[in-house]
């Protein structure tokens, strides 16, 4: 059994899966409160379904881009749990887990999480001959810089913010397919799934040294004058 952890965005979820599939899961708004409400509902799922983390042989984790506190919080008790139990641990990346959903289309994906100051969060993820790949790393880009990177007719999905949406509709017309957000379900599909693929084949992250994808620094910093 694997225990999956997202806490990259302000919905959080917690995911009891097997070789990837679905067991149970629970999903909650968490907003800035990932640190106080993550545990107890790890508790919760944990009782609800009559399981323990004894039973775990795996630990999943969102790895984001997303919110600097949800991140660390997430992270912690991924990374807590696999010491403690010496188990692997994976990290995945949240763009992934919003792209993968897409898949069988066959299409370019860009997955889009909002990063605000005018700027997104994105990757490009595509099926190619039967092998889902990564086409171009996570990264902070502006609109424009978006737009700009598209040669292709490609999917649109995750949270797009509404002035990007209407961008890319105006610039790139039927090159722009837009998809609904997906379900926190199927997001926890998407983890448990990317999750279980490296675990299957023991490509596992070493817990010290595994990091957050945070793509940018914290808006709040020590200054340079302290420092």
């Amino acid at each position: 059994m694997e225990l999956a952890i997202d806490t990259s965005t302000e919905t959080a979820y917690l995911v009891l899966s097997s070789q990837g599939e679905v067991l149970a899961e629970i999903a909650w708004h968490a907003g800035q409160n990932h640190t106080v409400e993550l545990m107890p509902n790890l508790v919760q799922l944990l009782h609800r379904n009559g399981s323990s983390l004894q039973y775990m042989g795996g630990i999943i984790v969102a790895r984001g881009p997303g919110s600097f506190n949800g991140l660390r919080v997430g992270m912690s008790v991924a990374k807590g749990i696999a010491m403690a139990l010496k188990i692997p641990l994976v990290g995945v990346s949240t763009l992934e887990v919003e792209a993968l959903p897409h898949a069988a289309t066959g299409l370019p994906i860009c997955p889009i999480l909002n990063a605000g100051r005018g700027e997104v969060a994105t990757a490009l993820f595509q099926t190619k001959k039967g092998k889902w790949r990564r086409l171009v790393e996570e990264h902070i880009t502006s609109f424009n810089g978006l737009i700009s990177g598209i040669e292709e007719r490609t999917v649109f999905c995750g949270e797009i913010p509404e002035e990007a949406t209407a961008q890319i509709r105006d610039r790139l017309g039927d090159k722009a397919v837009f998809v609904e957000e997906i379900s926190a379900l199927r997001r926890a599909q998407s983890l448990a799934e990317l999750g279980w693929r490296r675990l299957e084949t023991g490509d596992y992250d070493h817990p010290p040294t595994l990091q957050p994808l945070y793509l940018r620094r914290p808006s709040i910093t020590i200054s340079h004058r302290r420092r």
